[in-house]
């Protein structure tokens, strides 16, 4: 493993990373503005798990075998800009009453506002907008080998446990987010067009990145 300051290091530079907002912010934000806090945790779990496979592919070195395919790769691209574009045209057809209904209903209800089954719905979207994104594979590849020493005697191990590490950390960030958006969406009270607006905000951006994706090159095979 890192010794304590590389260690250190690389929780900070993790933690830096995960603060920045991107697709997984959004669609953790806009569950919690939308069906309550419960949901917006249920939204990061999904995407946790959806990072944990990334993970795992990538210490045992498939992700890396998806890097070096152009034909792998372009799949993967294609399905998850399909999943992030279809995600974010659901959020742009969000209309007011049916945003105000639901926030109504996840405030009477607190903690407790998912209907059942909507909790496994949340966190199979979140884990799909990860899980199908081989730009997250990418950049486990690119970030994590640099803070595993030289010459460790069990690199694939070292590297397991620094992701799991990051994803472990990124976890609370993303609980972070939802629990501030649950609470902005209490105190919003009767602003819901406010809200709608920013549903729509957040598809819109869901959708940039599904596009960007969609059109991002595959990474030039190692030589």
């Amino acid at each position: 493993m890192p010794d304590a300051h590389q260690l250190l290091l690389f929780v900070v530079a993790g933690l830096l990373l995960n603060l920045t907002p991107g697709v997984d912010v959004f669609f953790i934000v806009s569950r919690a503005l939308r069906q309550g806090v419960r949901a917006g945790l249920i939204a990061s779990l999904g995407i946790t798990a959806g990072c944990c496979v990334h993970i795992v592919a990538a210490a045992l070195g498939v992700s890396a075998l998806v890097a070096a395919s152009a034909t792998a790769f372009m799949l993967l691209k294609w399905a998850g800009a399909a999943y992030l574009v279809w995600i974010g045209i659901g959020m742009l057809r969000a209309r007011e009453p049916a945003l105000a209904a639901q926030m109504a209903a996840g405030g009477r209800a607190g903690a407790a506002g998912l209907a059942p089954g909507e909790g496994w719905q949340v966190f199979r979207r979140g884990f799909l907008t990860n899980a199908l994104n081989p730009k997250v594979a990418l950049f486990f590849l690119a970030f994590v080998p640099q803070f595993i020493p030289a010459g460790a005697q069990h690199p694939t191990w070292v590297f397991l446990a620094l992701g799991l590490l990051f994803n472990f950390n990124a976890l609370w960030v993303c609980f972070g987010w939802a629990v501030a958006a649950a609470w902005v969406a209490r105190r919003a009270g009767a602003a819901g067009r406010a809200l709608l607006w920013f549903e729509r905000a957040a598809g819109l951006m869901i959708v940039a990145f599904g596009l960007k994706l969609a059109f991002s090159d595959a990474p030039a095979p190692p030589r």
